[in-house]
């Protein structure tokens, strides 16, 4: 007889969340200095978007291939814990040789490995809450995780300034990476590493028979038919044919040519699904991936235009504040930089927004429920962003970000509680690896066509990248509405 799984206490929600705080330490230590590495090796400004587009692809292909694997693990170390044990030593090594690299390539290599492993820590970690939380706990649970990923995003993010206030040398030889850059990943090693050996020892997990016999694992999923994949397959190699000729033709951006192969390569998986007998792990991933549930595919909706809003903000709102508000677009003048500072402290006042957000959010979703709640909070950020477009005095873009910050927490936490209320607990892994796609294909699509419409309709000025992220967002809040409840799902 299935029964309801216990809840957990406050400590021990933090505890198992904890690992969170390392992880997102690293990152932001990644996305706010690798650019300057490349850079100081030599890389010129055009070559790093292409250096850069590889990591989101990474992730692409390493979640789903963790989450298959990890729901098939059971060992005396658990379910989940060995691949954030794995993947934490591994992005220790990989923060500490970064900083250390001598050529470009070898930190273009680093950073493919260092966001891989990344990825294997963190994958998990989403299905971790699903596994050992009660549907009710999950808002928190996931909350908690913005709590640590918004403490973890600031303080990395501050850390070479800060060490440089302290004496810290931020200057170096040509070639040479700045020892607080240098100090700033070693910090974020050790950070990363000890958060998540915390986590990995403070908990336990439900072996596999004792998961099963919880109410919440078992979610109604239909069999999946693949005899059709054919069709959706044949679509995406048409898109990707189309697209390579149109980047031929018009010789158009080079990070197409990623979008456009990989177009290509799943609609060739798609195909191969369709046809194939075999019962391997590629097939598993792309049968769940064709056949996911329901209500995954109207959330993938909301995550899509969430992410490109996000990404179209994180890459244009330095270029949009400079330009609009300080009026200068030379990176060598007092004034752009001076718009580049202002910008930095705009993006720290939206994670640090987040910490209390998360906060909030749960005692939201009680009061309103996690639907309406993300709802809003989408739309508080949609709102700010829009906000750029006719705000005329920098300092009240504070103001902006404040309602970016609460779309930020909640982008990180209501979807995946949302997503694991519809998923059955056997396949929580795979199904979170798959979500990852819904993250990193809108990131994708800004990289690539965002420079495009600025072009075309924008006279290329930034600060409409700003107003298109803010559209996004209220179309994501109103994609919010289709996703059914659990109990209807």
């Amino acid at each position: 007889m299935s029964k309801a799984k216990p809840e957990l206490s406050f400590w021990q929600i933090w505890n198992m969340c904890f690992g969170f705080l390392g992880i997102q330490f690293g990152f932001a230590l990644q996305n706010a200095n690798v650019s300057r590495i490349f850079q100081t090796l030599g890389a010129n400004v055009d070559q790093i978007p292409v250096l850069w587009i590889a990591a989101p692809f990474t992730g692409l292909i390493v979640q789903p291939i963790i989450g298959y694997l990890s729901d098939r693990t059971w060992n005396r170390f658990g379910r989940r814990r060995p691949y954030f044990f794995a993947g934490a030593v591994l992005a220790t090594l990989a923060l500490m040789a970064m900083p250390n690299s001598p050529t470009l390539w070898v930190a273009a290599g680093l950073l493919w490995i260092m966001d891989a492993s990344f990825n294997v820590s963190m994958e998990p970690f989403r299905a971790f809450v699903g596994d050992q939380l009660p549907p009710k706990q999950r808002p928190l649970g996931y909350a908690m995780q913005s709590v640590f990923i918004g403490i973890g995003a600031v303080v990395a993010s501050f850390l070479p300034y800060v060490l440089t206030h302290f004496g810290v040398a931020n200057t170096a030889p040509a070639g040479e990476v700045p020892h607080s850059v240098m100090y700033s990943f070693y910090a974020g090693a050790a950070v990363l590493l000890g958060a998540m050996l915390w986590t990995i020892l403070s908990t336990r997990e439900y072996p596999p028979e004792q998961l099963e016999s919880f109410a919440d694992a078992h979610v109604n999923e239909a069999p999946v038919v693949v005899g059709s994949a054919w069709k959706i397959g044949t679509l995406f190699l048409a898109l990707g044919a189309i697209l390579l000729a149109l980047i031929l033709h018009y010789d158009l951006e080079k990070e197409l040519y990623l979008l456009a192969g990989g177009l290509v390569g799943f609609g060739a998986l798609f195909v191969w699904l369709s046809r194939t007998a075999s019962q391997g792990a590629l097939r598993q991933i792309m049968g769940d991936l064709y056949g996911m549930p329901g209500p995954m595919r109207r959330l993938n909706w909301v995550q899509f235009f969430s992410w490109f809003a996000m990404f179209a903000m994180w890459i244009n709102t330095t270029p949009a504040v400079a330009e609009r508000f300080y009026g200068s677009t030379d990176t060598t003048s007092a004034a752009y930089n001076e718009g580049a500072n202002w910008a930095g402290v705009l993006m720290g006042t939206y994670n640090g927004v987040g910490v209390l957000a998360a906060i909030v959010i749960p005692l939201l979703v009680r009061a309103i429920g996690l639907r309406m709640s993300h709802l809003v909070n989408l739309w508080l950020g949609g709102i700010g962003l829009l906000s750029f477009l006719l705000i005329r005095d920098p300092h009240w873009l504070v103001a902006s970000m404040v309602g970016v910050g609460f779309a930020w927490a909640s982008i990180l936490s209501l979807p995946y509680a949302m997503l694991s209320d519809n998923l059955p607990a056997a396949k929580m892994g795979i199904y979170m690896g798959i979500f990852n796609f819904f993250i990193v294909i809108p990131q994708l699509m800004a990289a690539s066509v965002l420079g495009v419409l600025l072009k075309l309709f924008f006279h290329n000025q930034p600060i409409w990248a700003l107003g298109l992220g803010g559209a996004s967002l209220l179309v994501a809040g109103l994609c919010t509405l289709r996703v059914p409840r659990p109990e209807t799902a």
